[in-house]
C-alpha cells in the first residue's frame, strides 16, 4: 500500500487485496473517507514524546462519546439522590471504556479494518445487512441525544423554546463543513478545544459547590448499597450502561488509522503502544468530567438537603439560589452545549465509517451529516411539539436504551475478531486483556438487558 503525505490521499490505484491467511474475505478497493485524512506524518525516530504527539488526537475524539448529554441525566440523578456513593460504577464504566478502546486500537492497527469492514468481509451479506442497520439505530439516537441535549443548552443560556433550539442544531452542517475543508488535525483541535471548555466550566462550578473531599474519595470505592439498594442498582446499571457507547467502537477502529505510521510489524507495535496511550489518557478526561457531572449534583442537591434532580432545565435552575452565584447556571449550560457540539463531530464521522464499511458508499460528510440529523429532528419536533418539555426529556432516556440495545452487536464482534489469531497475527492481544474484555462484554450484555426490561416495566 503506497500513501503520500503531501495529499494526505491514499494512491488511487491503491487495492487493500484479499489475503488467504488473515481471516478475511472480501478486498477493499477503493480508498475510505478515513484513508484519505491518513496525512499525519509519524517520525519512525527522535524523543517519545514527538512521536506520541503525532498519535495524540483519535483518543480525545472517542472520549466525546463518553461525556455526551445522554450521559448528564443518569449523572445528575445518582449524584443528587444518592450523594458520591456511585462515583464507583462512574469509575468501573470508565476501566471498561479504556479495556474496550485499547482492544479498537490494537484490532485496527494490525488488521488495517475498521470494524464496519470487518464485520462486511467476515459475516454474511443478510448478517452485515443487519448489524448495519443496528448500527445506523445507534447513529441516530446518539445524534439524537445531541440534539436535544444543545437545544436544552442554548435555551437555558438564551432562553430560546426548546422547538427553536431543535432547528438550528440542522445548521451544524457548516461547521462539519469548515472543520473537514482544514483537515483530520483541525476536527481534532476542535474536539480537544470542546473538551477543555466542559473541563473549565465544570472545574468553576466545583470551586463553587465545594464538594466534601472525603465523600468523593469514599465514592471511588465500591458500597455494598450500590447492590442491596435496588433504586441506586437501577442508577448504577444506567451510569454503566450509557457509558459504553457502540458508536465509539465503530469510530476508533477508524480514526486510529489517520496516522500515517509505517506498515511493518515493528511500526504496527509502536502504533499500538502510542494509539493505546492517547485513547488512554483522554479516557482520564472523560472519567473527570462524568465524575464531576455526578460531584457537582452531590455537593450542590444532596449535601444541601434538596434531593433528587432529574432533569437538566431544573438542576440549571437550582445552581444559582443555592450555590449563590449566578455564574453556576451559565457554566453549565456553556458545557452542556460545548458537550453537544464536540459530539455532533464525532458522531458524523462514526456515521460516514458504518456507511461505507458496511455498503462502501462514501457520502460527502455534509449529506451524511443532514440525512442523520434529519432523522434525530424530526422525532425530537415531534415530541416537543405534542408532549412540551417534558418529552425531550423521555426522548433523552429513549436514545440511551436504543443504544443499549445496539452495543452487544458491536462488542461481541470486537472481541470476537480480537481473539482470533489468524486475523490478529502477532499483534493478538495478551490472554489477559481477551478475558477481561469477553467479562466485559458479558456484563454490559446483561446489565442493558436489565435495562432495557426495567424501561419496558416502567
Amino acid at each position: 500500500m503506497r500513501f503520500t503525505l503531501e495529499s494526505g490521499q491514499l494512491d488511487s490505484k491503491t487495492s487493500l487485496d484479499k489475503n488467504t491467511d488473515d481471516g478475511f474475505h472480501t478486498s477493499i478497493d477503493t480508498p475510505s473517507m478515513i484513508e484519505s485524512y491518513r496525512s499525519v506524518p509519524v517520525p519512525t525516530k527522535g524523543r517519545f514524546f514527538s512521536r506520541f504527539f503525532a498519535f495524540l488526537g483519535p483518543g480525545f475524539l472517542v472520549s466525546v462519546g463518553y461525556m455526551d448529554p445522554g450521559n448528564w441525566a443518569t449523572s445528575i440523578a445518582g449524584g443528587s439522590e444518592f450523594g458520591y456513593t456511585l462515583l464507583a460504577a462512574v469509575l468501573v464504566s470508565s476501566f471498561m471504556a479504556i479495556l474496550l478502546q485499547a482492544l479498537c486500537a490494537r484490532f485496527a492497527i494490525a488488521t488495517g479494518r475498521d470494524l464496519a469492514q470487518a464485520c462486511r468481509d467476515s459475516y454474511s451479506r443478510p448478517v452485515s445487512f443487519i448489524l448495519w442497520v443496528l448500527a445506523e439505530l445507534a447513529i441516530i439516537a446518539t445524534d439524537l441525544a445531541e440534539v436535544i441535549g444543545t437545544a436544552i443548552g442554548l435555551q437555558l443560556l438564551f432562553g430560546l423554546p426548546l422547538i427553536w433550539g431543535v432547528a438550528i442544531t440542522a445548521f451544524d452542517v457548516f461547521l462539519i463543513l469548515y472543520l473537514q475543508s482544514r483537515g483530520f488535525r483541525w476536527i481534532e483541535a476542535f474536539v480537544v478545544t470542546m473538551i477543555l471548555v466542559i473541563a473549565v466550566c465544570f472545574v468553576g462550578q466545583l470551586i463553587l459547590a465545594q464538594p466534601s473531599m472525603s465523600g468523593i474519595l469514599s465514592g471511588f470505592l465500591p458500597s455494598p448499597e450500590i447492590i442491596t439498594d435496588q433504586r441506586m442498582l437501577y442508577l448504577a446499571l444506567g451510569i454503566l450502561g450509557a457509558t459504553v457507547m457502540p458508536h465509539n467502537l465503530y469510530l476508533h477502529t477508524g480514526i486510529v488509522q489517520t496516522r500515517a505510521y509505517e506498515l511493518d510489524d515493528a511500526g504496527k507495535r509502536n502504533a499500538i503502544r502510542f494509539a493505546t496511550l492517547d485513547s488512554t489518557i483522554a479516557l482520564g478526561f472523560a472519567l473527570f468530567i462524568n465524575a464531576s457531572i455526578l460531584v457537582l449534583a452531590a455537593a450542590a442537591f444532596y449535601d444541601r438537603g434538596h434531593g433528587a434532580v432529574e432533569d437538566l432545565g431544573d438542576a440549571h435552575a437550582l445552581l444559582a439560589p443555592l450555590l449563590g452565584a449566578s455564574i453556576a447556571p451559565v457554566l453549565f449550560a456553556v458545557a452542556l452545549i460545548a458537550s453537544g457540539l464536540s459530539s455532533t463531530v464525532t458522531a458524523t464521522m462514526a456515521g460516514q465509517i458504518i456507511m461505507e464499511g458496511f455498503l462502501r458508499i462514501r457520502l460527502p460528510l455534509a449529506a451524511r451529516r443532514l440525512i442523520t440529523r434529519g432523522f434525530a429532528i424530526i422525532p425530537a419536533v415531534m415530541m416537543i411539539w405534542y408532549f412540551g418539555e417534558r418529552g425531550a426529556t423521555e426522548l433523552l432516556i429513549l436514545s440511551q436504551v436504543v443504544l443499549s440495545l445496539q452495543l452487544p452487536f458491536a462488542v461481541v464482534p470486537l472481541v470476537m475478531f480480537s481473539a482470533d489469531r489468524k486475523k490478529m497475527k502477532n499483534f493478538r492481544a495478551p490472554a489477559w486483556m481477551l478475558v477481561l474484555a469477553a467479562v466485559i462484554a458479558v456484563l454490559v450484555i446483561a446489565l442493558n438487558i436489565k435495562l432495557v426490561f426495567d424501561f419496558l416495566a416502567g
